[in-house]
């Protein structure tokens, strides 16, 4: 059984503040077995600077609600006119409430359906959305135009941090991280997602 009611809830209208982020867990016997969100990325790539990346970073951003930050290319490529530094890219990363109110609404856009291949086996889930307008609540602008993104989810349990924390890093052990068998049941137990082959 999902969290939220979906039939009942209008993603349009839905905001972060009515969403606990504390909710969306899969229950298990232990408090440091419990799998949750630990953070969602959105991520527009565009390969040029320019007008086109900035239409890309306000469409971003308006669909988050979040300034997005600018990504650099990581070497010159002479024939698509690329320089090493440039920014080709934006991306968003949103975290605990945010973060499962932006999930839900592009989940919308693709009709709550996802593919196996999605998932890989260390609980992080990805998938695209070809036009941006298709999220409930966007508006299309024709200054701005229609722009696809890439969504990446990140399931984690608690103690993931030590990982990458500055002071006393420590790799986690296989059995904390979470599988792909359990990001499976997690979309589908927590959101109410169907996975096809």
């Amino acid at each position: 059984m999902p969290v939220i009611d979906l039939a009942q809830v209008d993603l349009r209208a839905l905001t972060p503040d009515q969403l606990d982020w504390k909710k969306f867990v899969l229950p298990v016997d232990h408090p440091m077995r419990v799998i949750r969100i630990e953070k969602v990325v959105a991520n527009i790539g565009v390969g040029q600077s320019g007008e086109r990346l900035e239409k890309a970073a306000k469409v971003l951003e308006e669909l988050t609600q979040q300034e997005p930050s600018y990504r650099l290319a990581k070497r010159s490529i002479k024939d698509w006119n690329i320089r090493k530094g440039e920014p080709i890219g934006v991306a968003v990363t949103l975290r605990r409430n945010k973060a499962v109110w932006f999930l839900l609404r592009t989940l919308a856009a693709v009709d709550f359906t996802l593919r196996e291949n999605s998932f890989d086996d260390w609980g992080n889930v990805a998938f695209g959305i070809r036009e941006h307008i298709m999220i409930p609540g966007t508006k299309y602008d024709p200054s701005v135009g229609v722009w696809g993104l890439n969504v990446v989810t990140v399931l984690a349990r608690p103690g993931l941090r030590v990982m990458y924390r500055r002071r006393a890093r420590y790799d986690v052990g296989k059995e904390q991280r979470v599988s792909k068998a359990e990001a499976m049941k997690f979309f589908q137990e927590v959101l109410g997602v169907k996975i096809i082959k």
